[in-house]
């Protein structure tokens, strides 16, 4: 660094009369402390400005020092004024506007955000109380059409009681010649184990034939555990057997959980 250039740049005038920037007051301080020319510059300029200050005003106390020298100067001497520095309050305004709008989004964005994940709860509900009244609506027609049934005078009910695999099992067919129904009530049958269905069966004892009249579908889930079959044979029997899911060609009669005749 050319010391000798800095000393007569002007600077450390500057530096005295208190018109530097923060920064650049710091840069002198660090400069003084490093180059000792630097600091006797300094010194030596605060000297004459007290001593200009003293004989322009003999009376005024050194204490006010340069700012009564730069006033006396300035009686006579045309000097260009350092340029306030401009308040920054318009700066600090759009910054506080700006955090003011960002809240204010943020607030709107959880606001919104609630209110959409409350209308997805009040779908869901409605979706799931239309289901619960269709069910209900599909259990009442099913109890309707079974009470129907089993009012009729050409009904045929057989009991079907438990068997070898499971004693305490027993079901009740309802069965409709004329319109080749049959109502299954298999209350009580024990839920399936998982990948297991209920199959019904309509029998012909000499010799034993078995037809297949479908699957106790969905049995866990159905409330009142009743469930309506086609039946279009000459039945002599109706028997319940536990099969794979899907169902099976013959039934397995070591999964044969109730058996009934029909009355002739």
């Amino acid at each position: 660094m050319d010391i000798e250039k800095y000393i007569t740049s002007g600077i450390l005038e500057l530096y005295v009369a208190g018109t530097l920037s923060e920064q650049e007051n710091l840069e002198v301080v660090a400069l003084a402390a490093e180059h000792p020319e630097i600091k006797k510059e300094i010194e030596e300029i605060e000297a004459s400005i007290l001593a200009l200050s003293k004989v322009a005003s003999p009376k005024r106390s050194s204490v006010k020092g340069f700012n009564d020298v730069l006033n006396r100067i300035q009686d006579n001497t045309k000097v260009i004024p350092l340029n306030e520095k401009k308040s920054n309050w318009s700066s600090y305004l759009g910054w506080a506007a700006a955090i003011v709008l960002a809240v204010g989004f943020a607030w709107m964005y959880n606001q919104n955000t609630t209110l959409q994940s409350e209308i997805n709860v009040a779908s869901q509900n409605n979706e799931l109380l239309e289901k619960q009244i269709e069910d209900a609506k599909t259990s009442l027609d099913k109890s309707q059409e079974l009470l129907t049934t089993i009012r009729d005078k050409d009904i045929q009910v057989v009991a079907l009681g438990g068997q070898a695999v499971s004693p305490t099992s027993y079901a009740k067919a309802y069965w409709n010649k004329r319109e080749q129904k049959v109502f299954i009530d298999a209350q009580g049958l024990p839920e399936p184990p998982d990948g297991m269905v209920y199959q019904v069966w309509s029998l012909k004892l000499d010799p034993l034939t078995p037809t297949s009249m479908g699957l106790l579908e969905d049995f866990i889930t159905d409330d009142n555990k009743v469930f309506a079959l086609a039946n279009p044979n000459a039945s002599e029997a109706f028997g319940i057997t536990l099969e794979p899911a899907g169902g099976s060609e013959s039934p397995n009669l070591e999964q044969l959980y109730t058996l009934g005749a029909v009355s002739s």
